[in-house]
């Protein structure tokens, strides 16, 4: 029984770092408009999209103190997020090959935590930034807007859960 709580509690870690991870690692663009195809997330809006500025009329010289924001906290974060997915690559060959070495994913498990501690920090410190950027109104319409998508995601998430009973 021992055995089995090791295992729950390893992928209880595991759910959870990648919970965090995968919002992060999503909302990483590379600020390169040379792939074709989508410019970051949302087709084209890059970070203001993620945080739903996007719809918020910016005047052009928000856009500017915007795109200066993320792309000084970009070198920030782009190392953090290279050391994550270094760690996460580590943990997936622990795990290949049909046996798991547990030692070495929880090793690694550990490691990662701070480091996403530090990517959720400097993720706060762009939103921060960012807001303070916005008008009244322009806050004040994100705030609706974030209503909205948070009324959207719970709709879903109950028409899903009717759909698996």
């Amino acid at each position: 029984m021992k055995q089995l709580s090791r295992i729950q509690k390893l992928a209880i870690a595991c759910a959870m770092v990648c919970a965090l991870a995968v919002p992060v690692v999503m909302a990483q663009s590379t600020g390169d408009d040379t792939k074709g195809g989508h410019h970051g997330r949302h087709g084209g809006h890059g970070d203001f999209a993620m945080m739903g500025f996007h719809q918020l009329d910016l005047s052009d010289a928000q856009k500017a103190q915007l795109k200066q924001i993320h792309e000084s906290h970009r070198q920030n974060i782009a190392p953090i997020a290279e050391q994550i997915r270094a760690k996460r690559q580590e943990i997936h060959a622990a795990s290949e090959g049909g046996t798991v070495n547990e030692a070495v994913i929880t090793q690694k498990l550990t490691e990662i935590a701070p480091l996403e501690a530090k990517m959720i920090a400097e993720r706060a410190r762009i939103h921060q930034e960012s807001l303070a950027v916005l008008t009244a109104e322009q806050k004040a319409k994100l705030d609706q807007l974030r209503e909205q998508a948070k009324t959207r995601w719970a709709e879903r998430r109950a028409n899903k859960q009717q759909k698996n009973q």
